[in-house]
């Protein structure tokens, strides 16, 4: 499969591909550089979770503009329990940042 371009303000730029689960940090705000996971897509936005200020009842809306995709993701949310799926967020956050600080 051929990786599709398209212009946007006369620049080329990739077609990112936002999947419910994806990890992606945060570009712009207070919030930059949190990591997050997507719990749901619309058109120029996605709300995101990290499992204790933004849970599934409660998710962050962040633009698409404002985040990074992180080529890692988990499978299965939308079918979790609110309290498991909010702790299972915190513990794969938590593994990822780690293995991130070990790489540095």
């Amino acid at each position: 499969m051929g990786m599709r371009f398209y212009l946007v303000s006369s620049k080329w730029r990739n077609e990112m591909q936002f999947k419910i689960g994806g990890f992606v940090t945060s570009k712009q705000g207070r919030d930059k550089d949190k990591v997050y996971i997507i719990l749901q897509e619309e058109k120029e936005y996605v709300y995101v979770i990290d499992g204790k200020t933004y849970t599934k009842d409660n998710p962050k809306k962040k633009n698409k503009k404002h985040i990074q995709i992180i080529h890692k993701s988990l499978t299965n949310i939308e079918e979790m329990p609110t309290q498991q799926l909010n702790l299972n967020i915190q513990d794969a956050i938590n593994k990822y940042e780690q293995r991130s600080k070990n790489e540095k």
